[in-house]
C-alpha cells in the first residue's frame, strides 16, 4: 500500500485531538520541528501518549491490521524521542463489529503490550489503551440487541469496593506479607461478602458484573477469576485516573525515619516506589516517596514536620489523595507500624507513574506477580 494513502488527513488528526480534549486532555498537534515526528501528543495527569495516526482507505481487516502493525512500530520509535507511551491509531471509514473483533484478536495474539485504537467519523471509536476506556463509544443499536446486554462503563467493574473484592479473591495467590486480606475460596456471594466485610448487595453486583464480562469461572463450584490478561489490562486502565496531590518538603533533612514518622502521624499509607522498597521489591530509585491519604486537606494543617515545597523546588515527599481508599487501605500491610501499599496496588500505581513506573511494574509482573496476572492463560 503506498504510504501516501495511509497518511491521515488534517481533519482526521483534528478530530482525534478534539476527542482527547473533550475528555480533559491537553494536546500538542505540532510537537516540535523534528522529522520524522508523531501526529500529536496528548497528556493528562501522569499519562502522556505519543500518537501515530494512519488512515485506512478500506475497512478490510487485513489492510487495517497491516497499517496497525506499521503504526505500532512507528509510535514506539517516536515515544523514545518524545518521552511518552506509544499509541497507534487507525482511522477507518466504517468500524464494524467484525473489524473490532479481528483487531482485538490481533492485539491479544501479537501486540498485547501496545496501546491501539480504531476511530471512525460515523461508527464511534474502539480504544485498547490504559486510561482511555472512556473514549470507547457505545456499540451500534443492532449490536446491542444481538447481545441483549446494555453496555456499561468500565469504571463500574473497578469501583473502590470492587477493587478490594478483587484483591480478596486474589489473596490466596499472593504471599501474606505482600497483601493483607482473608485467604479462602468462595463459592457464594454471602461467603465473599462476609470475608470482604461488604454488604451482600455490593458483593452480588460485583459477582454479576464479573459474570457478564466473562471474567468468572464457576464450573468447579467456586469463584475463579479467568481471562486474567484482559481483566488486569482493564483494571490497570481504570487505575490511571489522576487524583489531587500536594508536593511537600521536610523541615529538617529527610530520611527513611522521617518518612515513617510522617506516615504514622498522618495515618497515611506509603505508596509506589517507596512501598516497593519497603516490601523488598524495589527496582527504581530517585523518585520522591508518595504517601496516600484517605482524605487530602490543604496545607499547612498537616504534620508539623512538613511544609509545602516552594515553586520550582523539587519535592521531598508527595501527599496524594488515594483514588480508591477502601481498596488501598484495607489491603495495606504493616511494616514497623507503618501502612504500606500491597503489591497489587504498587503494580497498578507504578503502571501509571511516568517516573520509570513501567520498569517497576514490569519487574513485579515478571516476578512475584507473574502467576497472579497471567492465571492459567
Amino acid at each position: 500500500m503506498p504510504p501516501s494513502l495511509s497518511h491521515p488527513s488534517a481533519v482526521a488528526v483534528e478530530n482525534l485531538a478534539k476527542q482527547f480534549r473533550a475528555f480533559g486532555w491537553s494536546v500538542d498537534e505540532e510537537p516540535g520541528d523534528g522529522h520524522p515526528r508523531p501526529d500529536l501528543i496528548a497528556a493528562k495527569g501522569a499519562l502522556r501518549y505519543v500518537v501515530e495516526l494512519k488512515s485506512a482507505p478500506e475497512a478490510r481487516s487485513d489492510r487495517v491490521i497491516a497499517l496497525l502493525s506499521q503504526a505500532i512500530l512507528q509510535s514506539r520509535r517516536y515515544a523514545e524521542d518524545w518521552n511518552g507511551h506509544p499509541l497507534a491509531v487507525i482511522h477507518v471509514k466504517q468500524l464494524s463489529p467484525l473489524l473490532r473483533q479481528k483487531v482485538e484478536q490481533f492485539h491479544r495474539d501479537y501486540a498485547s503490550q501496545s496501546a491501539i485504537a480504531l476511530v471512525s467519523d460515523t461508527d464511534g471509536s474502539y480504544f485498547i489503551a490504559p486510561g482511555l476506556d472512556a473514549f470507547n463509544s457505545k456499540p451500534p443499536r443492532n449490536e446491542i440487541r444481538e447481545k441483549g446486554i446494555k453496555p456499561r462503563r468500565a469504571s463500574e467493574l473497578f469501583s473502590d469496593l470492587n477493587q478490594w473484592m478483587l484483591k480478596v479473591m486474589l489473596a490466596p495467590e499472593v504471599p501474606e506479607h505482600l497483601l493483607r486480606a482473608p485467604r479462602n475460596d468462595y463459592g457464594s456471594v454471602k461467603e465473599l461478602a462476609d470475608a470482604a466485610d461488604v454488604s451482600a448487595m455490593s458483593a452480588s453486583r460485583f459477582i454479576q458484573r464479573l459474570r457478564e464480562e466473562g471474567f468468572l469461572d464457576e464450573s468447579g463450584g467456586l469463584f475463579r477469576l479467568v481471562r486474567r490478561r484482559e481483566l488486569f489490562r482493564r483494571w490497570q486502565s481504570a487505575a490511571m485516573r489522576s487524583s489531587p496531590e500536594w508536593r511537600m518538603s521536610f523541615l529538617v533533612p529527610a530520611g527513611i525515619r522521617k518518612l515513617h514518622q510522617a506516615a504514622e502521624s498522618l495515618g497515611a499509607c506509603v505508596g509506589v516506589f517507596a512501598a516497593a522498597d519497603m516490601l523488598k521489591l524495589g527496582h527504581v530509585s530517585g523518585a520522591p516517596p508518595v504517601l496516600y491519604m484517605q482524605r487530602l486537606q490543604a496545607p499547612p494543617s498537616y504534620w508539623t514536620g512538613l511544609v509545602p515545597s516552594k515553586p520550582g523546588e523539587e519535592a521531598q515527599l508527595i501527599l496524594k489523595q488515594a483514588p480508591a481508599p477502601q481498596s488501598l487501605f484495607r489491603a495495606a500491610v504493616r511494616i514497623d507500624e507503618v501502612m504500606v501499599s500491597d503489591v497489587i496496588q504498587i503494580w497498578l500505581d507504578a503502571s501509571a507513574n511516568p517516573a520509570r513506573g513501567m520498569e517497576q511494574a514490569d519487574f513485579l509482573k515478571h516476578g512475584v506477580l507473574s502467576q497472579v496476572l497471567e492465571g492459567s492463560e
